[in-house]
């Protein structure tokens, strides 16, 4: 007998091609086409192959936690509904070892006109449970899914959110080995998405393999153990989260700052890649260059999870290849959705640097309380001058997350204290007889 395979899903140079066909337009009647089809004339057609995914080479390791990221467009889908079967490859092989679920098209072959419970049958049949399966798990898949009496209601009368509730459901309580998710790591409103994703958590631990397209950045960071990104339809990079994000994130801000076209990516000649991230690294003929970015808490330990009442230091490690005047060092506390945070600069705040600076050193900021409530955040560090002029620049680095418990809300907490004064004593009622 064959031992089972460490890995729970294998591509080799997976190829993934559509036929496109362009239809040009025009306003035609009856008799003219007739004309025309008597003559031989006809509609010329323009195929064209779409390339999606352009030879992909993965491997997911059996009871890991995989997350792909990459641009609109790039065959992330794509690379799901090839693991799933619900495409077929063009050229290449893939390796399935285990019973797969997946939480793509949320509701897919579901009947508008059947009732939940129903589709409930029909959707566990499909995943490959057996009639006997289904029926055991049905009051624990309808009890999760909250819907109470409109189980038995058509699923047309449903909600989008009770839509949702009801195929999370189903497709979780397979008993799934390999568990796919595209966009979807929290489903419904908040009493359902924290129960969804504690689902999602008991899926890891107990060992079960999940493959994650998303571009929640930070969830990833926090919840895979590998990353995978796809570009151009390729793998670019795989390995650990905070490494493939930095580097994503790098590529899509040089593309930006280049001012290259954001093309849909399979309508590309070359899959329209980002930029390589040697064109980043520094800027043409630039003496100075960030070469190690670093957070720590006060102890000099690394840190990815920060409490909001503890201290934290940013290490910017540069080489200055030549003298150099007026280097000083911005940097930028920024959100995950792109909101600026803080930003502070070395020339504003009494920490210049010595006239002439050469060689390698290293600056280094300390924040004693970092203040800040629940979120997702990461630095935007660059080598300047007072003037303005960068020499080098990273932008979102050293990613960490806030977790506070408790009723603050909103972005920060502030050092407070509260204070009653002048509470008196609350005078008896007085009853009044009439």
């Amino acid at each position: 007998m064959q031992a089972p395979s460490n890995d729970a899903i294998v591509l080799r140079d997976v190829v993934k091609r559509f036929r496109k066909r362009t239809i040009r337009g025009e306003y035609t009647t009856f008799k003219s086409e007739l004309v025309r089809w008597l003559r031989g004339q006809r509609h010329k057609q323009d195929a064209t192959v779409i390339e999606a995914l352009r030879g992909i080479n993965l491997t997911v390791p059996r009871g890991k936690t995989m997350g792909i990221i990459g641009r609109n467009g790039s065959g992330k889908s794509t690379l799901l509904k090839l693991i799933t079967g619900i495409y077929t490859p063009t050229s290449g092989h893939i390796e399935l070892n285990g019973r797969i679920s997946a939480l793509l098209d949320l509701g897919a072959g579901f009947h508008p006109d059947f009732s939940g419970r129903e589709n409930i049958l029909i959707n566990g049949v499909i995943l490959g449970m057996s009639r006997a399966e289904i029926r055991a798990r049905m009051d624990e898949i309808i009890a999760f899914s909250e819907l109470g009496d409109f189980i038995d209601e058509p699923v047309r009368t449903y909600s989008s959110g009770m839509y949702m509730r009801l195929a999370f459901a189903v497709a979780t309580h397979v008993d799934p080995e390999i568990l796919i998710i595209d966009e979807i790591l929290a489903v419904g409103d908040e009493h359902f998405s924290r129960k969804s994703m504690q689902k999602m958590t008991e899926f890891r631990n107990a060992g079960k393999t999940i493959v994650i397209v998303t571009h929640d950045l930070g969830t990833l960071e926090r919840w895979c153990d590998l990353a995978a990104w796809i570009d151009g339809g390729r793998i670019r990079e795989v390995g650990t989260p905070a490494e493939v994000v930095r580097h994503y994130r790098q590529a899509v801000n040089l593309a930006e700052a280049s001012g290259l076209p954001m093309l849909a990516p399979a309508l590309s000649p070359d899959g329209g890649a980002l930029p390589t991230l040697e064109a980043a690294a520094q800027r043409p003929g630039s003496p100075v260059s960030l070469e190690l970015l670093r957070l720590t808490n006060p102890r000099g330990e690394d840190v990815k999870e920060i409490g909001t009442e503890e201290g934290l230091e940013v290490h910017i490690g540069y080489n200055a290849t030549q003298p150099v005047e007026d280097l000083g060092f911005s940097l930028a506390l920024m959100r995950s959705d792109g909101t600026m945070i803080y930003r502070i600069t070395t020339f504003a705040d009494d920490a210049r640097m010595p006239g002439v600076v050469s060689g390698r050193g290293t600056a280094r900021l300390s924040i004693e309380r970092l203040g800040l409530l629940s979120g997702d955040y990461t630095f935007d560090v660059s080598a300047r001058t007072a003037s303005g002029s960068v020499y080098d620049e990273r932008k979102g680095v050293c990613p960490f997350s806030v977790r506070v418990s408790g009723a603050d809300e909103g972005l920060v907490r502030l050092v407070h204290r509260w204070r009653l004064d002048g509470v008196a004593e609350a005078a008896p009622v007085r009853q009044v007889v009439s």
